[in-house]
C-alpha cells in the first residue's frame, strides 16, 4: 500500500477522518511552521515595519496569539465578540511564551470525541460592523488560514530584518533540502 505526503496510507482518505481529526492535524503542522518562523525572527528587530501603515512584526506575532485564542474560545463555545483583543505584551519572549501556551489546550479539544464534525456556530464578524453566524469547522480554519497569511507576511520581515528564512512548505534561499 502506498503512502501518501502525510505519512498514512493512500486507502485511508481523508473521507474516512473525522472534520476535527483533519483540522487537528492541519493546526498541528501550520502551529510547528508558525513557531519555526518566530524562532527565527531577531527578537530586537521586534519593532520593524515594512512601511508606516504596516504592523510590526511584534504586532504581527501578536496577531498569532490572538487568533489561537480564538480557535480555543470557539472551541469551548464561548462567546469572544465585541470585548476587543487583548493588548500585546511588551517583549518579545512573553509574545512567543503566549503562543505556545494557548496550544496544548487547543490540541486536548480537538482530541476531545465529543462533536467529531465540529458541529455548531460560533458568532464573528462577518462584515464591517456585522457580526453573524459562522459554522464552526470553517471559523477555525478560517483563523488558520489567516495565522498562515500573516506567517507569509512574517516571513518577508525575516529578510528584511536580515534574518534567515526557514523553510516554510519547501526549502528556502536560506533552508535548501540538498
Amino acid at each position: 500500500m502506498a503512502e501518501t505526503m502525510t505519512g498514512r496510507p493512500e486507502a485511508y482518505t481523508a473521507a474516512q477522518r473525522s472534520e476535527k481529526a483533519r483540522f487537528r492535524d492541519m493546526y498541528t503542522r501550520e502551529h510547528a511552521t508558525t513557531a519555526k518562523v518566530l524562532a527565527a525572527y531577531p527578537q530586537h528587530k521586534a519593532g520593524l515595519k515594512a512601511h508606516e501603515r504596516s504592523s510590526s512584526a511584534h504586532q504581527i506575532a501578536w496577531t498569532f496569539v490572538v487568533e489561537e485564542a480564538l480557535i480555543l474560545k470557539a472551541l469551548r463555545n464561548e462567546d469572544f465578540v465585541g470585548g476587543g483583543f487583548p493588548q500585546a505584551p511588551e517583549s518579545w519572549d512573553a509574545v512567543i511564551a503566549a503562543f505556545h501556551a494557548q496550544h496544548d489546550e487547543i490540541l486536548d479539544l480537538l482530541r476531545d470525541s465529543t462533536n467529531p464534525d465540529l458541529e455548531g456556530t460560533t458568532r464573528f464578524y462577518t462584515g464591517p460592523k456585522q457580526i453573524g453566524e459562522y459554522p464552526l469547522a470553517e471559523f477555525l480554519t478560517f483563523m488558520l488560514h489567516d495565522q498562515i497569511h500573516h506567517r507569509g507576511q512574517l516571513s518577508v520581515y525575516l529578510r528584511l530584518a536580515g534574518a534567515k528564512v526557514p523553510s516554510i512548505y519547501g526549502p528556502s534561499a536560506d533552508e535548501p533540502w540538498n
